[in-house]
This record gives structure tokens, C-alpha cells and sequence, in this order.
């Protein structure tokens, strides 16, 4: 052990020594090593899982509204143990991420690609969520109002805000003052 810090410095003995030590001691040896791989494995975190095309019943993670029912782009979230939250609009998958109640491997974050999918009905064209392009403030109303709307490119977006009005965003530029535009994840909050 280092006394410097908690990390256990490994040395690896010769071949001739290995054969020589008792039997006991090679097994434990060999328990150390096993028990490093185990923790390397372990410690390389959760893999990413791939976008689920929900069902015609899928219901939204917060409100129970069933997705197919309402327009704009849907979002999930898909969890280390495989499971799955749908939410029938992209502001509820940021309020859940900037304001998480709990906290859970994620494997991945998901929106629709509205500049692809069909704005009241959408199917398909997922995108990873961290980066898509979003228009916030726009006159386009979502499942439960005002919305953030996802987009694979930033001429889309740019596009889209041209038109619809708004303000083009990075994932990481929406901050929690944005879901209280008077619908979306801000409507929720208050069913919790």
C-alpha cells in the first residue's frame, strides 16, 4: 500500500516464484487479481442502451398521459437496469434531469428529431438528447403548452426559430428557469 494515497500498488512476482510459493498463497494471489478485475470491470460504468420505440399504451413517467395522444416530441430515459421512462414532452425529460428525485444509472437520453417526425403524431426518429439542438420560447405549444423542441442539426433549429420564433439551445444551455414557461415539466411539479 502507498502511504501516500488509498490505491494498492500491485507487483508482479516471477513465474519461477509464483511456482515456488504454497499453494495457499498462490490462491490468494490469484483472489487478489481476480478481485482487481472485478472491481476494473465494475467500475467502467454503464453502457449505453439504445432509443425503445414506445408503445400505442405507453404512458408518461410523471402524469400517466398516454403518449400517442398528444403532439410534439416525445423523450425517455433509459436506465442502466434496462428499464425505461417515456414523457409526453421534451420539458418533463429536463425537469426530471435537472431535478432528479432520485438517482439512477442512466444509459441514456432520448428526444425526437423534429425536424424528421410528424409534429402531431410523432413515431421514430430518436436522438441522443445531449446532442440535439433545442428552440426554447417559441410559439409551437407541446403536449402541455409551451415546450423546448428537439432537433438533430442547428440549421434545423435555426430554421424552425425563424419561423416559429425562439431562441436556439445546446442541451447543456437549458437551465431549470426555462421549464416554467407555463407548461411542460412546470405544470408536473405540482402533481408530485
Amino acid at each position: 500500500m502507498n502511504p501516500t494515497n488509498s490505491v494498492a500498488t500491485l507487483t508482479p512476482i516471477s513465474t519461477a516464484a509464483a511456482a515456488c510459493a504454497p499453494p495457499r498463497l498462490r490462491r490468494l494471489r490469484l483472489g487478489g487479481w481476480a478481485a482487481v478485475l472485478l472491481l476494473a470491470a465494475c467500475s467502467q460504468g454503464i453502457g449505453k442502451l439504445a432509443a425503445l420505440e414506445p408503445g400505442d399504451d405507453a404512458a408518461c413517467a410523471l402524469d400517466g398521459m398516454v403518449l400517442k395522444d398528444y403532439p410534439a416530441s416525445k423523450a425517455q430515459i433509459r436506465y442502466g437496469d434496462g428499464k425505461t421512462d417515456y414523457f409526453c414532452d421534451v420539458m418533463e425529460l429536463f425537469g426530471a434531469v435537472l431535478t432528479p428525485d432520485q438517482r439512477r444509472p442512466v444509459a441514456g437520453l432520448y428526444v425526437q428529431d423534429m425536424g424528421r417526425a410528424v409534429w402531431k403524431r410523432p413515431v421514430g426518429h430518436w436522438i441522443p438528447a445531449r446532442e440535439a439542438w433545442y428552440v426554447a420560447g417559441s410559439r409551437r405549444a407541446g403536449s402541455m403548452g409551451p415546450t423546448i423542441i428537439p432537433f438533430a442539426s442547428a440549421d434545423a433549429a435555426r430554421a424552425f426559430a425563424a419561423v416559429e420564433g425562439g431562441k436556439v439551445l445546446r442541451f447543456d444551455q437549458v437551465d431549470s428557469g426555462m421549464l416554467r414557461m407555463g407548461g411542460g415539466a412546470a405544470h408536473d411539479h405540482g402533481m408530485h
